[in-house]
């Protein structure tokens, strides 16, 4: 299975409680750290990604696997 690559600047949707969700990568992380409000167990091996909603305005990390690059998406 190939795990999906996202860049600062991706336009991204996920699944989320109200439906699906858009935002835009504003970076990946590669190791432990604090971001979206917790602690990121991410690796170079297994990293994460901080999106930022674009209805909220807040940010949240996300693995690789819960997000798509966006599609249709009007702005």
């Amino acid at each position: 299975m190939s795990r999906q690559e996202f860049r600062k600047g991706d336009v991204v949707e996920w699944d989320s409680h109200g439906g699906t969700a858009h935002g835009t990568v504003e970076r990946k992380i590669t190791e432990r750290t604090e971001a979206g409000g917790r602690t990121v167990d991410a690796s170079p091996d297994e990293p994460q990604y901080l999106v930022r909603s674009d209805k909220s305005g807040g940010t949240a990390v996300h693995k690789p696997s819960a997000l798509r690059r966006a599609s249709g998406k009007s702005s």
